[in-house]
Order: structure tokens, then C-alpha cells, then sequence
């Protein structure tokens, strides 16, 4: 077994970091190491990690034919105490790179043939996040054009196009040429006021797609059994014809009705299938939260069916095997598999030897300290501060944090830490959330425009969180 410990920090890189390709895996493991510093502060040992891990799927396809199915991934275990970066190293890297990614709980999974949960849903919950991330990518590509038809599919509803000319040799002669100009100039009118939502309190008639079939829709055998590949009642309606119905409603939601329709026609389902079927076979993450709560002393008496018998269900899954799915087989060779747990009271040899063995890279998070706090404050581009300033500005208001503030900030969070249960950066939310309640609150009739949060204000505010019951409940 390989275990890593936290290296020396890497200095940052200066200036704006440049926005991730689409794979990210085609950087070098040290820009996939500075990518993750944007939104994670240190644990440098994890995303040491998980970046070659990453780098090692392009490695494998840029290798021999003859050699690249023998290449298998390298599975992680992450171990740390909550809130000290585990679930959010796995998120994050799998939100930058574009690979399917799932988290599941360990503990949630029993032995195959009993109530609860099978390991192989897993996989299938992985099959269905790829496909609509797929289908996601495909719609945003051709969502110009879907609105640019849907926009004329509502003029027309607008401004119906005129009768077609009769055809008896008595009848009138057509309508002159003008008439044609001039129902094209109303037409344009119609677009522009539609365009600047001048027309958005007028109501049309739509065709839509009825999405029931009552009593089709409760028809769901093996209800409490985990096996989605087949559903009766899906396979009957989409066997049945199509019903339409006609719903009058105002022009915002029918553009959206048409949008929709018109992203359904563009967007072929088969090839969004079968590109996410190999897009997670090839890149897919799987995360495996609690795995902690599965290993210990086996069973003295009767089936372990949560422990060691998920063990075993678990082993041909990560080893590598095919899956039944609902859009066809799966293998889970190179799927990549994070596990992550605590072991405060099992330790990762507790594992069946097996299971052990498919996941050789062993990672220690560190527990972070106040200077951690104060970053995590402060550096990542979605940091807590960031989020309530945004929030604070959508109601037109500016909101200041002065260093004395952050540092208070990041004291009391470790404070509380010490003091009660240590929850890691999830005490910044608390602490925050508290300090914030009041200003959120009366936000909209506060009386400066700009909010200055200083050290004083926050000592304020939190002095008595420790002491105080009535405080104390907020960060319990």
C-alpha cells in the first residue's frame, strides 16, 4: 500500500488563473493541482492525488493498443475527519474535468437480497448523471437555434398565416402582392415587441405532450427492489402513442414549452447515450462517502449484510465487471473510484483484504487550523464571504469584511471547534450564518448602502456564542 502524507505547500501561481479546457486530465498533474487551489484551500497531499489519477486516463489513451486495457486506475481513499475537505476534492475535480461524477453513502448499501439499496446503483446512478450532463452539452450547443425556431412558431401563433387561395376557377383573384409586405412588416413588429417582452401578458394556444398516462404511471413492479433497468410502465407508454393536448397560456411559458419541444428535436437521444456510456466508462468518478461505517469486527452471529457483506458486493464492482443498465452493459474497469471515511474508530485495514487491495493509494487529510480558516475565508472563488456579497448586492447594497473581522471570524470558528464537536470549515457556515442573520434580515431597510463588517462588529455578535445558551444553539 502506498500511503501519502501532506507535502511542503506549493507556492501559488501569480496572476488570474486561466479557465480549465474542457478535460482537464489533458493538464499537467500541476496545473490540475493549481486548478483545484482556486476553490480548495490546502490538503496539497489529496490533490497531489487525485491529480495524477486524473493525468493517468490521458497517459492511458495516448498508450498502445496491446497495453491500454491492462492500464486500471489507481482508487483513492481519503482520510480525515468532516469538514476538513474530502467530499469537496472528489466534487470539484470531477466538476472541472466534465466526467460523470456521483456521490453515494457506504452505509445506505446492504447485501444483495435484502431491503435496501444493491452496490451496482451505483453504477446506474453514475449512467444517469452521464447522460444528462451529455444531453446538457448538446442542448447548450444547439440552444441558439432552438430559439430562433421557437421565436417563429410564436409568431405564427401571433399572426396565423393566411388562408391558402382558392382553387375554383370562379373564385377571387389572390390578394395582391402588398398584402404580403405588409403582413411580413407586422410580423417583423410583432418579433421586435416580442424580443423586448412587450408582449409577454398575451396568451396562446400550444400543443403539448401529455406526460401521463394515470394508471400507467403507478404501474412500478418490484417497488423496493433497487433494479431500474426495467420499468413496465415506462416500457408501455413509450409503446403507446403520443397524446396531445392543447393548454392556453402567456407567451413566457410558451416559449419555454416550445424551447423545450424544439431541444427534443434537435438532440438525438442515441448519440447522447452512447457518448455518456463511454464517457463514463472512461472518466467517470465515483465517490464513496462513509466507507468507515462498513468496516470493523465482522458479525459474531447471522449475516453481516451491512458490513462485510457490502464488502464483498462491493469488491467485483471496484475489481471491475459489467453492469446492467437500462440503456445497455457497462464496465466498471476504468471507472475511478474515491473512497473516503474518518476512521475514528476503524482504520482501512479493517477492510476485507480484498477490498484493500483495489484502493492502494491511501491519502491523510490534515485538520485544519485557524490560518486555514482565514483563507478559506478569503481565497476561493466562491468563498463565504463572496457568497453573502453577492447576496448583499443583489438587494443593491455593497458589504465590506475588514482583516480583523476574518481573523475574528476564523478564531471563533476554531474556538467552537475545540469547545464542542470539530465540524471543520462546516463551522464557518454556522459561525457565519449567525453573524449574518441580523443583517440579512434587516437588509432591505438598512440605512448606508455600504456595510462595513468589522472586528468590532463581529466580536458584537458572537462574544456570547460560547456562553450564551440562546447563542449556543447555533453552532451545536
Amino acid at each position: 500500500m502506498t500511503t501519502i502524507r501532506e507535502p511542503a505547500a506549493v507556492p501559488a501561481t501569480n496572476g488570474e488563473p486561466t479557465p480549465p479546457p474542457p478535460w482537464l486530465e489533458e493538464l499537467p498533474p500541476r496545473q490540475i493541482v493549481a486548478e483545484l487551489d482556486r476553490y480548495i484551500v490546502g490538503q496539497s497531499a489529496a490533490k497531489k492525488a487525485v491529480a495524477i489519477a486524473v493525468r493517468n486516463r490521458w497517459r492511458r489513451a495516448q498508450a498502445p493498443d496491446g497495453i491500454r486495457d491492462e492500464i486500471t486506475p489507481y482508487n483513492i481513499i481519503l482520510i480525515g475527519s468532516t469538514g476538513v475537505g474530502k467530499t469537496e476534492v472528489a466534487r470539484r475535480l470531477a466538476r472541472l474535468a466534465g466526467a460523470p461524477f456521483v456521490k453515494v453513502e457506504a452505509s445506505k448499501f446492504t447485501e444483495v437480497g435484502y431491503v435496501g439499496r444493491d452496490v451496482e446503483s451505483m453504477v446506474r446512478d453514475l449512467v444517469d448523471a452521464g447522460i444528462s450532463m451529455v444531453r446538457t452539452e448538446r442542448e447548450d450547443d444547439v440552444f441558439p437555434e432552438a430559439e430562433k425556431r421557437a421565436e417563429e412558431r410564436l409568431l405564427d401563433l401571433l399572426l396565423p398565416p393566411p388562408p391558402p387561395p382558392p382553387t375554383r376557377p370562379d373564385a377571387a383573384t389572390p390578394p395582391p402582392e402588398h398584402d404580403e409586405e405588409r403582413r411580413q412588416r407586422s410580423r417583423e413588429k410583432l418579433r421586435a415587441l416580442l424580443r423586448e417582452s412587450q408582449l409577454d401578458d398575451r396568451q396562446v394556444e400550444v400543443e403539448v405532450t401529455s406526460q401521463g398516462f394515470g394508471p400507467l404511471d403507478m404501474v412500478q413492479p418490484n417497488q423496493g427492489l433497487d433494479t431500474p433497468e426495467f420499468n413496465f410502465g415506462e416500457w408501455l407508454q413509450q409503446m403507446m402513442p403520443q397524446r396531445k393536448k392543447r393548454r392556453t397560456v402567456k407567451l413566457p411559458e410558451a416559449r419555454r414549452v416550445l424551447v423545450d419541444e424544439e431541444l427534443k428535436k434537435m438532440v438525438d437521444l442515441d448519440d447522447v447515450v452512447n457518448e455518456a456510456l463511454d464517457r463514463v466508462e472512461n472518466h467517470g468518478i465515483i465517490f464513496i462517502d462513509e466507507i468507515d461505517k462498513i468496516a470493523g469486527e465482522r458479525a459474531t452471529a447471522g449475516p453481516d449484510v451491512s458490513r462485510e457483506g457490502v464488502q464483498r458486493d462491493l469488491l467485483p464492482i471496484v475489481e471491475g465487471s459489467t453492469v446492467q443498465t437500462r440503456y445497455g452493459y457497462l464496465r466498471t474497469d476504468h471507472i475511478l473510484f474515491i473512497a473516503a471515511g474518518a476512521f475514528h474508530v476503524s482504520k482501512p485495514s479493517d477492510l476485507i483484504p480484498e477490498l484493500q487491495g483495489r484502493f492502494p493509494i491511501r491519502v491523510e487529510l490534515q485538520a485544519l487550523t485557524e490560518a486555514d480558516f482565514i483563507r478559506i475565508l478569503t481565497e476561493p472563488e466562491g468563498s463565504l464571504t463572496k457568497q453573502y456579497q453577492a447576496l448583499a448586492a443583489a438587494e443593491g447594497f455593497g458589504l465590506e469584511y475588514t482583516e480583523e473581522a476574518i481573523a475574528e471570524l476564523a478564531r471563533m470558528a476554531r474556538q467552537a471547534n475545540d469547545r464542542l464537536e470539530n465540524i471543520g470549515a462546516r463551522r464557518l457556515h454556522t459561525v457565519m450564518a449567525t453573524l449574518m442573520e441580523e443583517v440579512l434580515f434587516a437588509l432591505p431597510e438598512w440605512p448606508d448602502r455600504t456595510i462595513v463588517v468589522d472586528g468590532t462588529f463581529v466580536k458584537q455578535r458572537l462574544a456570547a456564542v460560547l456562553g450564551d445558551d440562546d447563542l449556543r444553539r447555533y453552532i451545536l
